[in-house]
C-alpha cells in the first residue's frame, strides 16, 4: 500500500512538472510587442547591439511603405541611407524629435574651450553656497560634465562631428532635431553665436534624411515682438531648405514647429498679440505662421499657454518629478487638455539626470540611469498617452547628463566619469531606436484606422 502511494505521488509530480514546462514553452511565444510591455521589462538582452550582432545588418527596424510615412508629412526622405554609405539605417521617424545643441568648441576649430570648461553654478542661497567649490573647468581632464564623450572634446564647428551625430540620430531612428537657437550675433552667457552653422546643419542632416526645428532660447528681452522678428528671419533664410522641419496640421497645413523654452516668462497677453488671429502683430493665416510649442512647468502654465494662442506643450525636463510637466503621472491629464482644446502634446523623455559637475549642490535631482530602466520607463509613460510626437531630452547636453550621445569610461586623477557601462557606448541610441519604431508603428496603425 505504501509503494502504490509512492508510485502515485510520483505519478502525480511528474504530472506537475511536464503541465509547468508547456505553460514555460507557450509564455516564451507570447508577441514581443503586446501592448508596451513591462516598463522595467527593457528587453535589453533583445537589442542587436547588446548580442553583439551587427544592428544594421541583422534587424533594421519595422519595414514601413515610404509613402505611407510621408503620408503625415510633407516632406520624405528622398532615399532610405546617406548618399554614399553603405551602411544600412533604420527610417527616420519624423514624430521622434530630439532636442540637439551647437553650442561646443575646442582649440583647434574655435582658439579655446568652449562649454566644455563650464563655470561651476553658485547657490542662490549664500549659506548653502560657501559649502561648493566655485570656477571653472580645466578641459581636457576637467569638464563640465558628470560623463565623457565619445568623440572627445569636439567642437560643433566641425563638420565631421556634425556628421558624426547625424549619423548617431539616424541609427536611433530618430527623424527631427531641434536645434537650441539663438538670434545672430546672440548666445548664451558660456557661449558664442552659432547662427552661421546653421547652413551647414541643415546640408548635413539633409544628407541623413534628418529634418532641423528650432528650439528657441530665452536670450536677453526676449518678447512676442522679438520673437516675431525671429520668425521672419529664420523662415526667410532657412524655409526653403529640404531640411526645415514642417509639420501636417490635422487640418491639411503644412507648418514649420518652433518650441519655445522658458516661454512662462512672458505674459499670456503678450504672447496673445503675435499668436492669436485678432493680435496686434499676429502672424496667424500669414506666410510666417507655424507650430508654436511652449513649455510647460507648473501646472497652472497651461492656462496661460491656452490664452496666449500656443499650438502645444512640452515638458522639456528627464527629470521626473522635479516639475509638474515632467512628472510622468501628469501627462495623461496634460494629453487630455491639449486635446479638449485642439492643442498637441508633446512628452518629453530622457535618459538620466545628473548636473552635478556644474551645479555641486544639487544631487537632489540627479535621476540615475539604471542601466537604461529609467530612461524605458519614460519611453513607456509617453506612449502610454497616444502622443503623436515625443521628445527627447536630449542628444547631447552634457552639462546636465540627460545625452543620449555616445559616451565612454574615463578617469583622471581628479575623478572618475560616469559611463553606460555594462552596455556599450550606443547603448541609449539602440534603446531610442527601439522606441521610435513602436511610435512610429503606432501612428501609423491610427492613421490606416
Amino acid at each position: 500500500m505504501i509503494r502504490l502511494r509512492k508510485r502515485t505521488c510520483i505519478a502525480f509530480a511528474l504530472i506537475i512538472f511536464i503541465f509547468c514546462s508547456i505553460l514555460m514553452g507557450l509564455k516564451s511565444l507570447r508577441p514581443e510587442g503586446t501592448e508596451f510591455g513591462n516598463p522595467f521589462g527593457l528587453g535589453l538582452g533583445i537589442l542587436p547591439e547588446l548580442q553583439k550582432v551587427n544592428a544594421f545588418n541583422k534587424n533594421s527596424g519595422i519595414k514601413m511603405n515610404i509613402q505611407d510615412l510621408t503620408k503625415k508629412h510633407v516632406d520624405g526622405i528622398l532615399s532610405p541611407n546617406p548618399v554614399g554609405s553603405d551602411v544600412e539605417l533604420p527610417a527616420p521617424n519624423y514624430d521622434f524629435h530630439v532636442f540637439y545643441y551647437t553650442w561646443y568648441g575646442n582649440p583647434q576649430f574655435d582658439g579655446k574651450y568652449i562649454h566644455w570648461n563650464h563655470d561651476l553654478l553658485k547657490h542662490w542661497d549664500a549659506k548653502i553656497a560657501n559649502n561648493y567649490p566655485t570656477g571653472k573647468h580645466n578641459p581636457p581632464e576637467d569638464i563640465g560634465s558628470n560623463f565623457y564623450p565619445e568623440l572627445g572634446l569636439y567642437s560643433s564647428r566641425d563638420p565631421s562631428v556634425l556628421a558624426a551625430h547625424m549619423k548617431q540620430m539616424r541609427s536611433a531612428a530618430i527623424g527631427v532635431l531641434s536645434l537650441s537657437w539663438y538670434p545672430p550675433e546672440m548666445s548664451d552667457d558660456s557661449g558664442a553665436p552659432a547662427d552661421n552653422l546653421v547652413p551647414t546643419l541643415l546640408d548635413t542632416a539633409h544628407k541623413y534624411g534628418l529634418k532641423v526645428t528650432f528650439h528657441i532660447e530665452p536670450y536677453r528681452n526676449r518678447d512676442d515682438r522679438s520673437l516675431h522678428n525671429d520668425v521672419i528671419y529664420i523662415i526667410d533664410k532657412y524655409g526653403d531648405h529640404p531640411a526645415f522641419y514642417r509639420h501636417k496640421t490635422r487640418t491639411g497645413r503644412s507648418l514649420p514647429m518652433f518650441y519655445i523654452y522658458d516661454s512662462y516668462i512672458t505674459p499670456s497677453d503678450s504672447w496673445s498679440k503675435l499668436l492669436t488671429a485678432s493680435g496686434s502683430h499676429s502672424i496667424r493665416n500669414t506666410k510666417y505662421d507655424g507650430i508654436f510649442v511652449a513649455l510647460l512647468v507648473e501646472e497652472k502654465h497651461k492656462f496661460s499657454i491656452q490664452n496666449g494662442g500656443f499650438d502645444g506643450i512640452y515638458t522639456y525636463f528627464a527629470t521626473n518629478g522635479f516639475t509638474y510637466g515632467s512628472s510622468h503621472q501628469h501627462w495623461q491629464s496634460l494629453k487630455d487638455f491639449c486635446d479638449s482644446n485642439n492643442m498637441i502634446f508633446i512628452p518629453s523623455v530622457g535618459p538620466g539626470y545628473i548636473d552635478t559637475s556644474i551645479r555641486p549642490w544639487n544631487f537632489k535631482n540627479t535621476r540615475n540611469r539604471i542601466n537604461g530602466k529609467y530612461y524605458e520607463t519614460a519611453l513607456n509613460a509617453a506612449l502610454m498617452v497616444r502622443p503623436s510626437i515625443i521628445s527627447i531630452t536630449s542628444f547631447n547636453e552634457w552639462h546636465e547628463g540627460t545625452q543620449i550621445e555616445t559616451a565612454v569610461p574615463k578617469k583622471t586623477a581628479q575623478m572618475k566619469y560616469e559611463d553606460y557601462l555594462p552596455h556599450k557606448p550606443n547603448v541609449y541610441l539602440e534603446i531610442t531606436r527601439k522606441w521610435s519604431e513602436k511610435l512610429m508603428k503606432e501612428n501609423n496603425d491610427l492613421f490606416n484606422s
